[in-house]
């Protein structure tokens, strides 16, 4: 079964956001109709947090997060000055250097200048995350709508250096494993079997070493069946990717990782702080906690983790707590859910949603240099293992020809 992210109109009245199971897309959309739901976009939820963070998808391209970062910044700055909203749009289309964003900012204010509310003018788009308008739309009922934004841009600030951190970590170990990967391709697809006459001439006088026959087996047998390996192989790489795109390939990888000793406890940990900063940047614009619930939790990109979380929503709108609730999806760290408890026990939990946050932010740190100070020396020890294999392979019986000739050999 698939996951769908639906916007839907109520029977009340009300628009609200689900998150609603099926196979296929048609069947959601029956089922929503079936139970009275207006539909106003539905759109597949395999994307988890790129859905709610990411800027693009739109029909009219994509807005960079730098840009995006900037408008806001800038947005908030005015909106502090006290420039009404529709003037600050006006300054702002002209001066950002984003096409796409321009482009929507006209458009955004054609519709505030019909009437259309700046949040809805901002969802009408198509691009921007849910997080995002839903903040806007809070700050617009609370008559804060500088300080919601100005929250809201922290909290981007935030993810921002979180994503550059984790590519930033895991960009050398790649890097080192593509390096080593070419090295070892190009001492056994290159070198051994340019050398392989030598070895012909060394195994008329005597036999060569077990190493090199089974290299030499190796390298002339990929060498000779490379016509239909390569294409072999990258059909099973396409093949891959293409399975590991569907929901359940995404789960089953999603499972794996979780069991993974350092990188499990590194996803729970990341995954916490970006669920406690979204819950905390709603809360804070005057957002009820289901509302925010079902909001931030298209945050958890990981299926496996918002699978045990299906169950928090329907608990909470049974009035029962929200640290209780977070308890039953078993997944959150105890230390986080005695945090939440104090928050909500003593009408704090906005504030303390802030320190989970910043807390789990600086372990997920600590866990990503565990997995990378990890990962490259066994990347290391792995690929300098099979070099010293290759190379053992070439010399043992060049040393074994020098060590018997005149030179090394016994004298009558």
């Amino acid at each position: 079964m698939a996951e769908f992210v639906c916007r839907l109109g109520t029977p009340a009245g009300e628009v609200i956001t689900k998150v609603v199971e099926a196979a296929r897309e048609a069947d959601a959309r029956e089922r929503l109709e079936n139970d009275g739901f207006k539909i106003f976009a539905i759109s597949s939820s395999e994307a988890g947090l790129s859905s709610v963070l990411s800027i693009g998808g739109s029909k009219r391209g994509k807005i960079k997060q730098a840009d995006f970062l900037l408008f806001n910044q800038q947005l908030s700055a005015l909106l502090r000055a006290g420039i009404p909203v529709l003037q600050a749009i006006e300054l702002l289309k002209t001066r950002s250097a984003s096409e796409n964003l321009r482009t929507m900012l006209v458009d955004v204010e054609e519709k505030i200048k019909n009437g259309v509310p700046l949040s809805d003018a901002l969802e009408s788009q198509g691009t921007f995350p849910k997080i995002y308008t839903a903040s806007i739309l809070a700050g617009e009922k609370s008559g804060a709508l500088d300080t919601v934004l100005e929250r809201f841009v922290v909290y981007l600030k935030r993810s921002v250096a979180i994503s550059r951190k984790l590519r930033g970590a895991l960009a050398y170990p790649a890097f080192l494993l593509l390096t080593a990967t070419l090295m070892v391709a190009f001492l056994t697809f290159y070198i051994v079997p340019r050398m392989s006459d030598l070895f012909k001439g060394l195994s008329a006088n005597r036999q060569l070493p077990s190493l090199t026959l089974a290299v030499l087996a190796v390298s002339n047998g990929v060498a000779s069946n490379a016509w239909w390996l390569i294409p072999l192989v990258l059909i099973l790489i396409v093949a891959s990717i293409v399975w590991l795109r569907t929901y359940n390939g995404k789960l089953l990888l999603h499972k794996v990782l979780l069991k993974t000793p350092i990188a499990g406890k590194l996803i729970r940990n990341m995954t916490t702080a970006q669920l406690a900063r979204s819950l905390s940047t709603l809360i804070s614009g005057g957002i009820t906690v289901p509302e925010s619930w079902e909001i931030a939790s298209q945050s958890i990109n990981n299926l496996e983790l918002r699978r045990r979380s299906q169950g928090v929503l329907p608990m909470i709108r049974e009035g029962r707590g929200f640290t209780e609730s977070l308890e039953k999806a078993n997944w959150v760290p105890e230390l986080a859910l005695d945090m939440i408890g104090i928050g909500e026990k003593s009408g704090s939990l906005r504030e303390m949603l802030d320190e989970v946050a910043t807390f789990y932010d600086a372990e997920s740190e600590v866990r990503l240099e565990q997995l990378t100070t990890l990962l490259e020396p066994a990347i290391l020890v792995v690929m300098a293992a099979i070099v010293v294999v290759i190379l053992l392979a070439i010399y043992l019986p060049i040393i074994q020809t020098i060590s018997s000739g005149p030179f090394g050999g016994r004298s009558n």
